[in-house]
């Protein structure tokens, strides 16, 4: 299923996992309303089979296209994260108000800033209007009765939502990502560990990966600048460091996201429409969720995940930000949603329509620290290509690979499995397999080495077989 991440739509899945200022130390902990921020919206779905609606999530269906191989990256393709990804029109994933003209950027903000700017000034009026009709009342004669009683002396337990809020927010963090020309957005991250590593979504700074800039902000209005550690484009995962972090940090726990079950509570904090440190809730509304999307842009590629889907409010900015269970665990990153169609406060971006989509969290923190490790992601693979048509049969392995290569790797997992052209992939341990997409997903969940159990049929015939996970690194 395609999404968009908080941006444009999703490309075409490829075929089978490739073959493949900086401020004075400070506390992060406070609260303050920085905006912008950056999460793809997913394009439109596309009619499809009951196998391939299961998959849908943030956006439109992916789009069947030529059979792909095992090399990587996919070939390119529509978007699919939605209106604000790195560099695509009409970007609207979040991007920070300023009330002076905004800087260049890549569609995320335009509207959307200058409608929040008024919306703040409107509340100013109201709230002076307010006080000067009960001033008037009172000069009349009328008895005001006040409570000693303050908002800071309200006790809540740790096991309410707003208890969780308030030990996760100072965690978070509101990321500006540039590029050399000016160009960028806003989106979400967490503290991962007490070096100084932030998590997010690769989408959210894709812009500042050759040469741009970076910031991450604290809920306390501390800013600090940052680099890439490491970005893994199919997984839409990225880690970037603090420079000069403060020794204080404290890393959000991290949850068991296969533990996780259909129900569950959930929390989601970001920035949506540059709204920062923003907390909407909701429940898990359904696991293993085979979702692409992509950023929009035109040099975009597809990322692929066996996703959490949640009704918790998610809108552009709110990518790479923390999904949290109900004890305050993360257990996902919020990566996509999905699109019904423009609108966004004006700016041509679609927001929730309660289908929202999140990276688990075991996935995302293998992921995370094979980027701390080596600055380079790792992809399980099968060592097969196999065609990304819209059918809910199953994922059928093409005659050929890209470029007139084999479809099947001499001496792959896939071929030392007896698996060959044609044969057609129905499931992954117990997960139906519906299409390539779907298959890729479930294949990016596991890692190098994990031996699985492949179903597939042949001449009509079900078969089935293990094999063991080969592994590529990079995403090119």
């Amino acid at each position: 299923m395609s999404t968009e991440n908080e941006g444009n739509a999703v490309p075409p899945a490829p075929s089978a996992p490739p073959v493949p200022m900086a401020s004075p130390t400070a506390s992060p902990q406070g609260h303050v309303p920085e905006a912008n921020a950056p999460t793809a919206p997913l394009p439109p779905v596309p009619p499809e089979t009951p196998a391939a609606s299961a998959a849908s999530g943030h956006g439109p269906a992916y789009q069947p296209g030529p059979a792909p191989d095992g090399s990587w990256p996919p070939p390119p393709a529509t978007p699919a994260y939605g209106d604000g990804g790195p560099g695509g029109p009409g970007a609207g994933w979040g991007a920070s108000y300023q009330q002076p003209a905004p800087k260049p950027s890549s569609g995320r903000g335009g509207l959307v800033a200058a409608v929040l700017v008024a919306a703040l000034v409107a509340g100013g009026l109201g709230g002076g209007l307010g006080y000067t009709l009960a001033k008037d009342r009172d000069d009349r004669g009328s008895t005001t009765v006040s409570s000693d009683t303050g908002a800071a002396q309200i006790k809540r337990a740790p096991g309410t939502i707003a208890g969780v809020a308030a030990r996760a927010l100072p965690s978070t963090v509101t990321i500006e990502a540039e590029s050399n020309n000016g160009e960028g957005g806003t989106g979400t991250g967490f503290v991962f560990d007490t070096q100084g590593h932030i998590v997010t979504n690769n989408h959210v700074v894709a812009d500042a990966v050759d040469g741009g800039k970076l910031t991450a902000t604290f809920p306390n209005g501390r800013k600090y600048d940052a680099e890439i550690v490491g970005h893994a484009q199919g997984y839409d995962v990225a880690v970037i460091k603090l420079k000069n972090a403060p020794s204080d940090l404290k890393p959000l726990a991290l949850g068991d996201s296969d533990k996780v079950a259909v129900g569950d509570e959930t929390i989601a904090i970001g920035a949506p429409f540059g709204l920062s440190n923003t907390v909407t809730t909701g429940i898990i509304s359904a696991k293993n969720r085979p979702v692409a999307s992509s950023d929009g842009s035109s040099s975009s590629k597809a990322s692929y995940m066996s996703a959490l889907q949640t009704d918790a409010s998610i809108n552009p900015g709110n990518s790479g930000g923390p999904l949290l269970d109900a004890s305050g665990a993360v257990i996902g990153i919020n990566s996509a949603i999905q699109s019904s169609g423009s609108g966004g406060f004006g700016s041509g971006q679609s927001g929730s329509i309660g289908l929202g989509f999140a990276i688990p969290i075991n996935q995302a923190k293998y992921v995370a620290q094979q980027l701390i490790k080596t600055g380079k992601p790792v992809y399980a693979k099968i060592g097969a290509s196999v065609s990304l048509e819209n059918s809910s049969a199953g994922a059928q392995i093409t005659d050929q690979g890209t470029a007139g290569s084999a479809a099947v790797e001499s001496g792959g997992p896939a071929d030392k499995a007896g698996l060959k052209p044609g044969d057609v992939i129905t499931k992954l341990d117990d997960h139906v397999i519906d299409s390539g997409p779907t298959l890729i997903g479930e294949i990016w969940t596991h890692k190098p080495g994990d031996k699985v159990t492949i179903t597939y049929k042949r001449g009509g015939q079900e078969h089935t077989v293990q094999l063991t996970l080969g592994a590529r690194e990079g995403d090119n």
